[in-house]
C-alpha cells in the first residue's frame, strides 16, 4: 500500500495557492518514491471553473480532503514525469494512503479523468522519483 513518509508543510502564498516548505515524499504502490520538492506551488484540489453543476457538486464532496495526494498529483501534472493516466492512478492510491474513503477517492479520480486533460503538461522535467528509493 502507498504511504507518505513525510509530513505536508506549506505556507499560503495567496488566496488559492500554497508553497511547500519541505519535500513531500510518497512511497507509491509500484515501488517508486515520488518526491515533490520544497518550494513547489500547489492549489491542492481546487476546481477553478465552478459554473458546471456537476463539477460544483463534485467539488463540494471532495473539498477539504486529500491535500497530500492533490499536491503529488499537481506535481505529476506539471512536469510530465508519467502519463496522465498514471498520474491519475497515483492520485487514487495517494488518497487511499492518506485515509480518504474509497468512494471519495473514486470521485477525485473521476473528476480528474473528466476535467484534468487541459491541466496536464506533457513536457518532462526533473523526475522527482526513483525506483530504488533514493532521492
Amino acid at each position: 500500500m502507498s504511504r507518505f513518509t513525510t509530513t505536508l508543510k506549506t505556507e499560503q502564498t495567496d488566496r488559492r495557492t500554497y508553497t511547500l516548505l519541505d519535500d513531500l515524499v510518497l512511497a507509491d504502490d509500484d515501488e517508486r518514491v515520488i518526491t515533490v520538492p520544497a518550494r513547489f506551488t500547489t492549489d491542492f484540489a481546487s476546481i477553478q471553473v465552478l459554473h458546471n453543476a456537476f463539477l460544483f457538486v463534485l467539488f463540494a464532496l471532495v473539498s477539504g480532503y486529500g491535500n497530500y495526494a492533490a499536491t503529488v498529483h499537481d506535481f505529476l501534472y506539471s512536469g510530465g514525469q508519467v502519463s496522465r493516466k498514471e498520474a491519475d492512478a497515483v492520485l487514487y492510491r495517494a488518497l487511499r494512503a492518506e485515509g480518504v474513503a474509497r468512494w471519495r477517492a473514486w470521485l477525485f479520480w473521476a473528476g480528474v479523468r473528466i476535467g484534468g486533460a487541459k491541466h496536464y503538461t506533457k513536457t518532462p522535467t526533473r523526475s522527482g522519483f526513483s525506483s530504488s528509493g533514493d532521492q
